[in-house]
């Protein structure tokens, strides 16, 4: 059962485990998709994206067409012959050529608890959006945005202290675990394959500047699940003195005392704390990064500033 031939397609950290786990079951890997390298760092270096450096670890041969929707890239899949094709974060939309390649079909572990947050960002935006509970869904690939029917799911719960950056290890391995365990039914013909309602469908895009923004009159809660969404990758930001002034970690506090009316944005400092009204209540900064500076506990900023009455953030 295991002799099949499975070509993976992933590339960031989040696909990893499921090509580790894929590999250390015993199933025959034909090869590996992933992006093409990309430029990172301040220096620009080169680098191989997380996907390809864990299938040449394996040894496993690694294609990283530039765009898989052309006929030269399909044909290049195709000859390693795929009786089925698994994706996990690949980053690219699929040609119907390529779905109806496999004769197993093609399926996908996606970050999310189908039809909620279909798309490209799920574990940020679900954060974000205060949810407490999200899941992987495995799923038939069809040619629209996570719309195919769905065989397997598992919940896994977001703790109130989460960041994407736990989420995503969370979801990995849970979603690595998932597949080892869904595959046996696919290839045997037996699992249950289930189409999702669209009218419970909910969307996830991709993450923008304006998502990172920080909108001090929208509520202390709601900012502390937008900055934990987008740490430790992008983070929140705002402005300080026209400069862009970023918010790595905070939390919902009780606030410095009195200035219960303050207007959203001000900041006011006590006992080596940083505070910063919000909507309806006071957000504690813990780590920011001020322009030009790396980022650094807010109690360590303070030091070396002097607040004038009436500071705020805005922007």
């Amino acid at each position: 059962m295991k002799d099949i031939r499975i070509v993976f397609m992933g590339t960031p950290e989040f696909a990893v485990p499921s090509l580790r786990a894929l590999a250390a079951s015993g199933y025959r890997i034909a090869a590996v998709v992933s992006q093409p390298d990309r430029p990172q760092g301040r220096k620009r270096v080169l680098m191989p994206t997380p996907v390809k450096a864990a299938a040449e670890e394996l040894g496993i041969p690694v294609l990283q067409p530039e765009r898989v929707r052309r006929p030269e890239a399909v044909e290049a899949i195709a000859a390693y012959e795929p009786d089925l094709i698994v994706t996990a974060a690949y980053g690219q939309i699929l040609p119907k050529s390529l779905l109806d390649l496999p004769r197993l079909g093609c399926i996908n572990v996606h970050g999310s608890l189908l039809p909620k947050y279909r798309g490209g960002a799920p574990i940020q935006r679900a954060i974000m959006n205060g949810e407490t509970v999200t899941g992987v869904t495995i799923m038939y690939m069809a040619e629209g945005l996570d719309t195919g029917d769905m065989i397997s799911r598992v919940e896994v719960p977001i703790e109130p202290d989460d960041t994407a950056g736990t989420l995503f290890a969370k979801l990995s391995e849970a979603g690595a675990e998932l597949l080892v365990r869904t595959l046996p039914g696919i290839i045997a013909g037996t699992a249950r394959a289930v189409p999702q309602n669209d009218a419970e469908a909910t969307y996830a895009p991709n993450l923008t500047r304006e998502d990172e923004r920080l909108d001090w009159s929208r509520g202390a809660k709601q900012l502390y699940d937008q900055v934990r969404g987008l740490s430790p990758f992008a983070g929140g930001y705002t402005l300080l003195n026209g400069e862009v002034f970023k918010v790595w970690q905070c939390r919902p506090a009780d606030g410095p005392g009195g200035g219960a009316d303050a207007r959203p944005g001000t900041i006011r400092a006590a006992g080596g704390r940083l505070f910063v009204a919000a909507g309806d209540g006071w957000l504690e900064l813990l780590q920011v990064q001020p322009a030009g500076k790396k980022a650094m506990p807010a109690a360590e900023w303070l030091k070396g500033m002097r607040l004038p009455p009436g500071a705020a953030f805005g922007g």
